[in-house]
């Protein structure tokens, strides 16, 4: 006698269990440009190392004679993997089967990849397609009574922030519980034209407020990847947002008991770029390139941006410089001069938050004319969220560098750093900085001189040209008001010598999640 019967009845039920929610609505699936649950994981992960756990759950009736009657399989896919050969959990929704919403799992497979993920201290990558586990007024009809709502496992998913990265992809229509799903992340991404993510879908905008609306009209990426910010990035195909979340995990540690991961670099660390001597214009109203300024000074080709079309003034990723993980910030000049309105604050806080939690050695490019000013700044509560940034900046301990390129100036500006540490700060010759620039500061500070003058105009030219042989950098340096001054091209070897000695603090101290979590 062996079990081979029954091992081969299990094996009857994957098979059926593979055929999802029927050939009729997986082709309907794949026709929307949607890849089936199990070709995404499989996209996803290294070749041939996914393990499925929960293989069988599913729904399932009998006749009276045992034999089966019908058989639903759950519509969420989970188990193990490797991603470069570190492991993972993954979790994918099956929208072929009830829209991936609550009533179609079984048992809590999200739930046990979620708590398994966060016990065996590994990342976790969901693949979130319609509701994502949330509920569904169907669920009224099965019990009979309706019920007080709760977020399963959210207690969880809040530590897993501060313990593990986490990654959301929205991959088709995201609502309600699957787009908190994939907004509580370190890194989002949804697919152009295919994905869309809103706190509740067409048709209860309609009955609430009236109005039909298209899916894409509702949460299409130009409205959360390109204005509000909920998600990180937006990509072309479901392959390039699967090859942008592997590129996402390089750089960070499996968990934050772990180090950030170091390879061998084959860019030379003492490489001086020539570009770098004239890279900022000397005429102070000209832009520059602020992504090609980083691309001189980290590893060749290493730079992952995040966010890239929200809160534009700031760009935020991650790169390396000889090998060693760490994270750029840079302010963009290109939109609003690089100051700082409320969607570069917020993601700032967010974006240092993700940077201390797994001890990424922070670089700064400061060109920072402060926060952004006008009426419509102020409707938004950039200070407000600004200084919510300030305090994540003062909060982070993280090791930190800053190159101050051109401008810092006001309380956004003097945000470059926590002044209390005392971290690496290097300023190039480009470099002006003060409590307000001189042309709205001789506004403010000379305003009756100003208006009591025979010619305003004349004497507001003579008070910016005095001032103005006040903003030599070089008398700073004299004080010591900036520690050194030095020649642009020596900031990458400045920034390799910077990166080793951070990553052999970080590597010998005491590890663990910090006393205050990361805030999506």
């Amino acid at each position: 006698m062996s079990w081979k019967p029954e091992l081969a009845e299990i094996e009857r039920r994957r098979e059926r269990a593979r055929e999802m929610g029927g050939e009729e609505r997986v082709a309907r699936h794949v026709a929307a440009g949607r890849l089936p649950v199990r070709e995404r994981i499989d996209q996803m992960l290294d070749k041939g190392s996914f393990r499925e756990i929960g293989s069988i759950a599913s729904r399932v009736t009998y006749e009276e004679d045992g034999s089966i009657k019908s058989f639903t399989p759950s519509n969420f896919v989970t188990g193990r993997g490797t991603v470069d050969g570190r492991p993972v959990i993954v979790g994918g929704d099956d929208f072929s089967v009830r829209g991936g919403a609550a009533d179609g799992t079984v048992g809590n497979k999200m739930g046990w990849s979620e708590r398994s993920a966060l016990e065996s201290r590994i990342p976790v990558i969901r693949l979130v397609d319609g509701t994502g586990g949330g509920g569904s007024v169907k669920t009224n009809t099965e019990i009979m009574r309706s019920y007080v709502p709760y977020n399963p496992e959210w207690d969880i998913s809040v530590e897993l922030l501060s313990t593990v990265p986490v990654v959301g992809a929205a991959l088709g229509p995201v609502a309600g519980l699957g787009a908190a799903r994939v907004a509580a992340s370190h890194f989002s991404v949804m697919v152009r034209g295919v994905s869309q993510l809103f706190v509740a879908g067409p048709p209860v905008v309609y009955r609430a407020l009236g109005r039909k609306v298209e899916k894409e009209e509702l949460g299409g990426s130009h409205i959360h990847a390109r204005g509000s910010g909920a998600v990180d990035n937006e990509v072309a195909s479901e392959e390039e947002a699967f090859e942008q979340i592997r590129r996402f995990l390089s750089y960070l540690p499996s968990s934050v008991y772990e180090v950030p991961p170091r390879i061998e670099s084959e860019d030379d660390p003492e490489r001086r770029e020539e570009a770098l001597l004239s890279f900022i214009p000397k005429d102070r109203r000209k832009v520059y390139d602020a992504r090609k300024l980083v691309s001189l000074v980290v590893d060749r080709d290493s730079f992952f941006e995040m966010g890239r079309f929200y809160g534009r003034p700031l760009i935020t990723g991650l790169a390396r410089v000889d090998g060693i993980a760490v994270a750029v910030m840079a302010n963009d000049p290109r939109f609003g001069a690089g100051s700082i309105n409320a969607d570069a604050a917020e993601k700032m806080t967010r974006f240092i938050d993700l940077c201390d939690t797994f001890r990424l050695p922070v670089m700064n490019f400061v060109d920072n004319p402060g926060f952004l000013v006008g009426v419509e700044a102020e409707k938004r509560g950039t200070i407000r969220k600004g200084v919510r940034a300030l305090a994540a900046v003062y909060q982070a301990t993280t090791p930190w560098c800053s190159i101050i390129v051109r401008k810092a100036f006001g309380v956004a500006g003097a945000g470059h750093v926590n002044h209390t540490r005392s971290s690496p700060r290097y300023a190039w010759p480009s470099g002006e900085w003060g409590s307000l620039p001189i042309e709205g500061g001789v506004e403010a500070a000379y305003k009756r001189k100003l208006q009591a003058a025979p010619d305003p105009d004349a004497l507001r030219r003579e008070l910016e040209e005095k001032l103005a042989s006040l903003r030599d950098p070089i008398l700073t340096a004299e004080s010591f008001g900036v520690e050194e001054i030095i020649d642009p091209r020596e900031t990458r070897p400045l920034l390799v010598d910077f990166a080793r000695r951070a990553f052999e603090i970080i590597a010998n101290e005491v590890r663990g999640p910090r006393a205050r979590g990361f805030r999506p």
